[in-house]
């Protein structure tokens, strides 16, 4: 019994159920065949349908429950949320698999909007449980396993429809059974004490932050971090019997009186954001989060209507499966190897940022005008792994100065002005009661003014006919407009930093001891 209370006291038992959950519940292996699914005969639904009236409930689903689950997660601690994700994502899996019709797949994406936003407490639950110092290897095991099971299910699901070992239904049922295992692993998380808003403790949050800070430093007190290792997991999640059988009392006490209103927890949040972006520096960094993960979202939501429309008349839809397991290894690659490279990214990162992001927006380009599935595939590729790269960096310089309440909090609002600017995007480009933008050229019969608005400016035929501005070339040029604002951006910031350096003169670092002394 004391070795069983003893591992579940260690930081490694919650990071490893959080891990089975995070692993199990993204191994999917139909979904790199999800528009041949729903456009088979199994659904037996259009591929305007899919682009212009299901998908885009998944961005106004998103949008629209996001706050309200980001603040349930902080006050229910975690946990519960956790276990909601994976019910709902069950109903997803079901509605998928038994129901068909437009309302019925609309309704799924609903359902899987809600997944989507209580995400966040997947991520958020390890900090409540475990040490400030561990707080890095646990977010790279739940990142890590979380790609791991993207990477999984899409060979597996290549290898089902390659050697026609499974039928889409029969996957989706197999689904339901990891996802099982999933909700069956969160079950038995640890109950956090603690949240980053509602339940926090004030007495001990000042010291988590200045911990965190001298360890990036190098200068932090080995004997405290000693003490709050041993102790944290107990501390945080109640676990240790004799601490609640002694002081069980006191720390009900202290926790009523650490809860906060929801008024004050509101202010708190707005305080703590005016105080966060009142940085320039992070203000950049967040902006280009926000715009890219943006048109990121945008083109991975789209991108499979776009490799169905490139070759309609042969079947390479077979190789999506090998296409994203490709694309999601060689993202996790990326992501990992650049951390281990040494640059100034304050001063290089914001022209990396354009960089890379034109680089992408010649991809999207390239995947829009040349019509060959396996460009495509290459080009989807190359984008991905770039995104990755890039958002890698803007998490590292982002959470480089902050303590991780405020990084939860910028992550969030970053989210949350990505999916407004997804949502615009959405209603305008690709909702049918917008302009409803095909994927690709095409060239489309002038009948009404409503089709002069959704087509392009040159015609070619001034009489009859238009040539329709495809969705891709919106999101291609979205990424050009990022790629020339950060490329300027970043010419701004070496020039800066070049001249402040060559305005140093070296006399400042000649001065005799004695004038120092006269000036301190």
């Amino acid at each position: 019994m004391e070795t069983v209370k003893g591992w579940r006291s260690d930081w490694r038992f919650p990071t490893a159920l959080l891990c089975i959950n995070g692993f199990f519940s993204t191994v999917k292996p139909v979904e790199p065949f999800l528009i041949p699914f729903m456009t088979g005969p199994d659904k037996n639904l259009t591929t305007e349908q899919v682009n212009n009236q299901i998908f885009p409930v998944w961005t106004y689903s998103y949008l629209s429950v996001l706050v309200p689950v980001f603040l349930l997660t902080d006050w229910l601690r975690y946990k519960p949320v956790v276990i909601f994700q994976c019910i709902n994502l069950l109903i997803t899996t079901s509605m998928l698999l038994w129901t068909n019709g437009v309302p019925a797949m609309q309704a799924m994406q609903f359902f899987y909007g809600v997944v989507t936003a209580s995400e966040v407490a997947y991520f958020a639950y390890i900090y409540s449980v475990i040490d400030v110092k561990r707080f890095r290897k646990a977010t790279s095991y739940s990142r890590s396993v979380q790609l791991l099971g993207y990477t999984v299910g899409s060979v597996l699901g290549q290898l089902l429809v390659s050697f026609d070992l499974m039928s889409y239904k029969n996957m989706l049922v197999l689904t339901l059974a990891l996802i099982s295992v999933a909700l069956l692993a969160c079950c038995f998380l640890p109950m956090p004490r603690q949240s980053m808003f509602f339940h926090r403790r004030h007495t001990g949050q000042n010291t988590a932050t200045g911990d965190m800070k001298g360890d990036d430093d190098g200068s932090g007190d080995a004997k405290r971090q000693t003490r709050r290792s041993n102790g944290s997991l107990e501390e945080r999640t109640g676990e240790n019997v004799a601490e609640e059988e002694d002081g069980g009392k006191v720390l009900n006490e202290k926790g009523r009186k650490a809860e906060e209103s929801c008024g004050q927890v509101l202010i708190q949040l707005w305080r703590d954001f005016c105080h966060c972006y009142s940085s320039r520096q992070l203000l950049y960094w967040s902006v280009w989060w926000a715009m890219a993960t943006c048109g990121y979202n945008q083109t991975t939501n789209y991108v499979q209507v776009l490799w169905e429309h490139v070759q309609p008349s042969q079947n390479y839809s077979i190789y999506n499966g090998g296409v994203e397991a490709v694309s999601g290894l060689m993202s996790a690659a990326t992501a990992y190897g650049i951390g281990h490279i040494e640059v100034r990214w304050e001063q290089w990162g914001e022209l990396a940022l354009g960089g890379f992001s034109g680089l992408g927006a010649a991809a999207l380009f390239a995947m829009t005008f040349i019509g060959n599935i396996w460009v495509c595939y290459t080009g989807y590729v190359v984008f991905k792994c770039l995104y990755m790269l890039l958002i890698t960096i803007a998490m590292y310089q982002i959470a480089a100065d902050l303590s991780m309440e405020r990084y939860a909090l910028v992550f969030g609002a970053n989210n949350f002005v990505a999916l407004a600017l997804q949502t615009i995007i959405t209603s305008v480009v690709v909702d049918s009661r917008g302009l409803g933008l095909a994927i690709i050229p095409q060239v489309c019969y002038r009948k009404s003014i409503r089709n002069t608005c959704r087509a392009f400016i040159l015609p070619l035929n001034a009489d009859t006919h238009l040539f329709a501005l495809p969705q891709f070339t919106i999101y291609a040029s979205y990424f050009l407009v990022i790629a020339v604002v950060f490329s300027l951006r970043g010419l701004f910031t070496i020039r800066r930093v070049t001249t402040s350096k060559r305005g140093t003169t070296p006399s400042d670092k000649s001065e005799p001891p004695g004038f120092v002394e006269h000036r301190l």
